[in-house]
């Protein structure tokens, strides 16, 4: 592979994980979030555009290392399941903060949760530091999935 296809893999990559934050940020939590019940330890509202930019950098560049070693076709499990888990992130949002489905953005998350690990871990048999580096957005979207249930059985 040219060292030039090899970068434009990679701001491949980190576009379409960004893509899928503004899908996701297209909904903003307005009123309607500011009024439900909340457990104590939920973060302030600046936290996740500080957050996400950086999951979304990283998992963008575990996805790259793992096209750049096997590609598409030689890491088509991986691939497929991290554009997948991306299309639940982006998805979230709109039932969450669009639709106001508590329970079907939880339903969601936890499937998102699962299809992570399973992408961690393929990820992981290709290349060890791509799963490192999914490992942290698998934290916060564990920490956000348990906020999610928290929201929903106090609402």
């Amino acid at each position: 592979m040219r060292k030039q296809t090899k970068y434009l893999g990679l701001a491949g990559w980190i576009l379409v994980c960004f893509l899928a934050g503004v899908v996701g940020a297209l909904v903003e939590p307005g009123a309607w979030y500011e009024a439900l019940n909340k457990p104590t330890w939920t973060p302030p509202n600046w936290i996740f555009p500080v957050v996400w930019p950086i999951l979304y950098l990283l998992m963008g560049i575990a996805a790259w290392l793992v096209w750049k070693e096997y590609g598409f076709h030689g890491a088509r499990d991986g691939l497929t399941l991290f554009l997948v888990q991306l299309g639940l992130n982006a998805l979230w949002s709109w039932l969450f903060f669009g639709l106001h489905q508590i329970s079907t953005a939880l339903a969601d998350i936890i499937l998102l949760w699962i299809l992570i690990l399973f992408t961690t871990l393929a990820f992981n048999a290709s290349d060890r530091r791509a799963a490192w580096l999914m490992v942290p957005y698998l934290l916060w979207v564990g920490y956000a999935t348990a906020l999610n249930y928290a929201i929903w059985s106090m609402n």
